[in-house]
């Protein structure tokens, strides 16, 4: 096993650079007298023509546009209504119009632009060693609505969580904050994903109950858990080899789950049983592989459980379930 330490500084693995931004369009090419609102239209315009595709944070060329211009502006990334009759400068346009054409020519996620990211609410850091979060599985840690379908199987001996695949660590984060008296350890097979996750770790002020460990699935990891949370590489091949740009920008080894998209799945539920307390259960993310995922497992009962996305995506497994 090893473990990551938090003691470092936290500029101890920094960032890579931010790559420089597109030289601003010239002059006059931004119409004059804009607003923050009638800004972010023309931007969203120009994403939708331009064939962007989404996903990561935003399903539509109009939020895109919003974060991306607020976001260069200055402005909070929920202020839109607030700020929307703010006039805009042509020459702060023009900056705008830039951010705007950087994403379009590089195809980039804006969370890469930006580096940043949030989930139910919570910011995170994020770069290109790591996968943009956008997990079904933080609904079910921040939303207390939905989060009643975990909790029903949780309780007062709850006490050590796994982040397996933790990516940047906004699950694990998610996770110390919703259950404040648990233990999280958050485990990936990438060095450069932990580095990430450090500085979100970090950034929270979790460093005292989020253990970062390097492990290939559940090789590294001597503990038994009483949930263990994991959202694998499940994309299969077909599906990958038809991903847009956007998504090819991320980490390939984050999405890649082989022809049927188990390759990681099948490995896990084998191992599963043995890093699982009596009682404990796994709260899995399968995206849109339903199918793929009730042919390998034809005979494992299986508990659904319903987010924003509907019933299809995240499942829950006990330990005994996956004993038999």
């Amino acid at each position: 096993m090893t473990d990551i330490d938090l003691s470092e500084p936290a500029d101890a693995h920094p960032p890579p650079p931010i790559p420089p931004v597109a030289s601003p369009p010239p002059p006059g090419s931004v119409p004059a007298g804009s607003t923050v609102l009638s800004l972010v239209e023309a931007m969203a315009g120009r994403l939708q023509e331009a064939g962007v595709a989404f996903g990561h944070g935003t399903t539509n060329a109009h939020d895109e546009a919003a974060w991306l211009t607020l976001w260069k502006l200055g402005l909070p990334v929920d202020a839109l209504d607030e700020v929307a009759a703010s006039p805009v400068s042509a020459e702060r346009a023009r900056l705008v119009e830039a951010v705007i054409e950087e994403r379009i020519s590089t195809r980039q996620p804006a969370a890469y632009i930006t580096r940043e990211a949030w989930l139910q609410g919570v910011p995170f850091y994020v770069d290109e060693r790591c996968i943009v979060p956008r997990s079904f599985i933080a609904e079910l840690l921040g939303d207390p609505a939905l989060g009643m379908q975990l909790d029903a199987w949780l309780g007062a001996d709850t006490h050590h969580v796994l982040d397996l695949c933790t990516g940047n660590g906004s699950l694990a984060v998610l996770a110390a904050m919703a259950y404040p008296e648990v233990d999280v350890d958050a485990a990936d097979i990438s060095p450069d994903a932990l580095d990430v996750a450090r500085i979100n770790v970090q950034r929270h002020g979790l460093g005292e109950r989020i253990r970062l460990i390097a492990s290939d699935g559940l090789t590294a990891l001597p503990h038994r858990y009483d949930l263990i949370l994991c959202n694998p590489p499940y994309v299969n091949a077909n599906s990958m080899a038809a991903l847009p740009q956007e998504y090819r920008a991320e980490p390939e080894i984050a999405l890649a789950g082989g022809a049927d998209g188990m390759d990681f799945v099948r490995r896990l539920l084998k191992d599963a049983p043995n890093h699982l307390t009596p009682g404990g259960v796994l709260l899995l993310e399968i995206g849109n592989e339903r199918e793929f995922f009730e042919a390998a497992f034809p005979r494992l009962e299986v508990v659904w459980m319903e987010v924003s996305a509907g019933a299809d995506q995240v499942l829950l497994l006990t330990r005994e379930a996956l004993g038999r």
